[in-house]
């Protein structure tokens, strides 16, 4: 069973599977050996090393056998004759766990510590790079001076010789590398550390600085196109109106707590001489567009004039004004255009000319502008922050028509592994059931044992609570490994539970009571060894900790939860599905039915939470199928698709188009002085293949004919169970 548990996350593709895939591997690979061992090894090590005194000595594990028995047995004696208890304090736990898990948040996978920063810093559009090489300059003195932490920091501006990370000159990315921690003096942890150096930064005047980790910043860039943990994208077509809605944004993500070193990405800002033309005035003088617009070409940009040699070398000689005439917009106004009539006219009689603010890069994904807002998080997951952002910007933001917002970075690979994740676990829950029912060919008992999914979850869900970690990736896996390991304890219970009623023991209640007290043992030795194992996840503070910590809390935490609800709600269950002579039975078998049902669909209902919406009722009175029938007998397209079918069958028998024969008659002297009678008989023929070709063209427009009527049936029912599913949801 745990095999299969492991199995379905070698499916897991992406980031997190690259990341989950080998411990899958290796678990499953080191349970298929266990397995093989157990029915070889373990037999004869056990024959040889195993005493052959008949007689036992009890020892330290018998004792405390003794004590976890008294405290057990009598609780499990009041248990079985409290049912309804029992079953209240199981569904009260069951619900208040799924209240829990719903404000625990999400994140994609906790974040790594990588022990250094990665400062992304920009500066204001437009500026040089000697602006841009003295604010890193002022950024990396006041680092090495009121920081001891720091080792040396290293500085990157635009765009490198080989230009595969592109960015602007005001762009660039400062490296802090940090000492070990423990000769850290300024803050415990990093988050602290961050905190005062934003701080200590903020004097340097219209500057910007981002704090993330190196790979941290890469993997967000490769992911998304920028190096923020997360990233609102804007799309639309006016870049005006995309710079205002991303201002409004970063405003409103600005408030959010959680939400640090906001990004407004600027596409606008970067300064243009821009030369409006005054068309009547150019038609006045006798000019035109292109005679100017080569003239300012000629003068600002160049124009070739000739060609230079130099051995086998040739150049283009380039004739433009001199630099001092190309210095400021008064030298483009005073432009002097020469007129057909020979006049000399200044080009700000013949335009406008003046600065504008431009665009100042243009981005797109699929074709559609768009403009980013990023921003970090600290201190707080990414479901939660996107959750607040998404319902202020719902109430303060209204987005003109053909302008919408997604959502990227960590939240997207979020959602994407939480998809995954859909198809994994579903898998992993039926292949459990499945060898269930296979060892046990008793569907009521499968359901039994697998009620320890849910009962285990319970445990995960408020270790992580009681933690204060949100759920991820880290913690859906852990989920997963857990379910395997909880239906063990059930087995364990459920497998002595008959073996007793094969012997003879009658007795509901005694045999439950024999049962609890011989495989008490089993059952927290089973919970104990893998908590254990999980232990040093659990504690570890190494590198890589941040991914472990809630795997291994969840296991924890379930397993606790599982064998404490396991020893006690099975049995009760057990005893209410099996106990005879009970006039009160029906009735509590349909509650207790539907109890294991909602335990059993418990991982859906903890992964996707969808109530319907008010004002909508689900349609019992006509069936998908009903109305799928009722669509293909009343839809117009699929008559006339089948009419057609019916035509070019009705067509075949003349697709073979021979001739009519001809017959003539003539009389008179046509081969000699008397006059004969000429019959002449004439048939044209085709050569046999034509025919044959014809024949099998007919056959090829009735498959056609037949093919389109099927497309269109299928997008008939394709939207029918479209419209069909959406009403019921």
């Amino acid at each position: 069973i745990i095999l299969m548990v492991y199995l379905p996350l070698w499916a897991l593709v992406g980031i997190e599977g690259k990341m989950f895939t080998p411990m899958a591997q290796t678990v499953s690979f080191a349970i298929l050996g266990a397995f093989i061992l157990s029915l070889t090894y373990v037999p004869m090590m056990a024959a040889l090393g195993l005493s052959k005194k008949k007689f036992h000595k009890r020892n330290i594990s018998d004792k405390m056998m003794d004590f976890f028995q008294r405290i057990y047995m009598p609780v499990i004696s009041k248990a079985i004759h409290k049912k309804a208890l029992i079953m209240v304090v199981s569904i009260g736990l069951l619900v208040f766990s799924l209240f829990v898990f719903s404000g625990l948040g999400g994140e994609f996978i906790p974040q790594l510590d990588e022990g250094d920063f990665a400062f992304e810093t920009r500066v204001l559009t437009g500026s040089s790079i000697e602006q841009m090489i003295d604010v890193s300059a002022k950024a990396q003195k006041i680092i090495l001076e009121k920081f001891p932490e720091v080792l040396q920091i290293v500085n990157k501006i635009g765009s490198g010789e080989i230009p595969t990370d592109p960015m602007p000159i005001e762009a660039g990315d400062m490296m802090v590398i940090l000492k070990d921690k423990k000769e850290w003096t300024s803050a415990s942890n990093r988050e602290e550390l961050a905190e005062k150096m934003q701080h200590e930064l903020s004097v340097i005047p219209e500057a910007t600085f981002g704090f993330q980790q190196p790979i941290q910043m890469r993997f967000n860039e490769l992911i998304t196109g920028a190096k923020q943990d997360v990233v609102i994208k804007i799309y639309g077509e006016d870049l005006d109106v995309l710079s205002d809605l991303a201002v409004k944004v970063g405003n409103v993500v600005k408030g959010v707590e959680g939400a640090n070193d906001v990004y407004v990405e600027q596409i606008t800002g970067l300064p243009q001489i821009q030369v409006e033309f005054n068309r009547p005035r150019i038609a006045q003088y006798g000019l035109n567009i292109e005679d100017i617009n080569r003239a300012i070409k000629t003068a600002f940009a160049g124009e070739s004039a000739g060609l230079v040699y130099e051995g086998e070398k040739r150049f283009d000689l380039v004739v433009r004004l001199e630099k001092e005439s190309r210095k400021d917009v008064s030298d483009v106004r005073n432009l002097f255009i020469n007129a057909p009539s020979g006049q000399q006219i200044p080009l700000d009689r013949l335009a406008t000319v003046e600065y504008k603010l431009g665009p100042n890069q243009i981005q797109r994904d699929d074709a559609k502008r768009r403009i980013n807002v990023g921003f970090n998080i600290r201190k707080r997951d990414v479901e939660s922050i996107i959750k607040e952002i998404k319902g202020k910007l719902n109430s303060k933001l209204k987005l003109p028509s053909g302008y919408y917002v997604t959502y990227g970075g960590q939240f997207e690979n979020l959602l994407e592994a939480k998809e995954r994740l859909s198809i994994a676990v579903p898998i992993a829950l039926f292949l459990i059931l499945l060898l269930l029912f296979f060892t046990f060919h008793s569907l009521k008992q499968s359901l039994l044992i697998f009620s320890a999914i849910p009962l285990s979850a319970i445990g995960g869900i408020f270790a992580l609570f009681l933690r204060g970690m949100p759920f991820s990736i880290s913690a859906g896996v852990g989920f997963i490994a857990l379910f395997g390991v909880a239906v063990l304890n059930g087995i364990v219970l459920i497998g002595e539970f008959n073996r007793l009623e094969k012997m003879g023991v009658a007795d509901i209640y005694e045999r439950v009571l024999k049962g609890v007290s011989v495989r008490l043992r089993p059952v927290l030795m089973t919970a104990s060894v893998a908590s254990l194992g999980f232990l040093p996840m659990a504690l570890s503070n190494t590198a890589g900790a941040e991914v472990q910590r809630p795997l291994a809390m969840v296991v924890i935490g379930g397993l606790l939860s599982a064998t404490l609800l396991t020893l006690i709600v099975l049995p009760v269950l057990y005893i209410i599905f099996t106990k005879k002579n009970n006039t009160s039975m029906p009735s509590s078998q349909n509650v207790v039915v539907a109890f294991i049902i909602s335990l059993c669909v418990f991982p859906s209902l903890a992964s996707a939470q969808m109530p319907v919406p008010q004002g909508r009722v689900q349609n019992s009175e006509l069936s998908l199928q009903q109305a799928i029938d009722m669509a293909l007998q009343n839809n117009g397209s699929a008559k006339i698709a089948q009419y057609e079918v019916d035509l070019q069958k009705r067509l075949k028998p003349g697709a073979v188009n021979i001739p009519k024969m001809d017959l003539s008659y003539s009389q008179g002297q046509i081969s000699s002085k008397l006059n004969d009678n000429l019959f002449n008989v004439s048939q044209r023929l085709e050569f046999p293949t034509v025919y044959a070709s014809q024949y099998k063209l007919a056959n090829a427009k009735i498959k056609s004919a037949t093919q389109l009527a099927e497309v269109k049936k299928n997008g008939l029912i394709r939207n029918v169970k479209l419209a069909y599913l959406d009403y019921v949801y």
